[in-house]
């Protein structure tokens, strides 16, 4: 991936932005030597989109299948056992 400062995209947006529209180029900024963002085509932000979804389906999914096997709480009884745990 090519790396490229936060100056440089500054003032150099529209060729930076052109190499990921046309060239598909998935861009990292630094600020400060640290990497702290990164310029990628929509295509790939779209599908780290449908992936952290996916994700996020699949870990409901599993909370389901673990209230359906242990059982579940009430709000008062989850309560009652976070203020324990709090020195309550």
């Amino acid at each position: 991936m090519t790396t490229v400062t936060a100056s440089s995209l500054k003032t150099s947006h529209s060729d930076i932005l052109g190499r990921v529209r046309y060239g598909h180029e998935r861009i990292t900024v630094t600020y400060h030597g640290k990497e702290i963002a990164a310029v990628v085509p929509m295509e790939d932000a779209r599908l780290l989109e449908k992936l952290e979804e996916m994700l996020d389906a699949l870990d409901a999914l599993e909370a389901i299948d673990e209230a359906e096997r242990e059982g579940t709480i009430s709000l008062a009884e989850l309560r009652a056992h976070l203020g324990r745990q709090d020195g309550a």
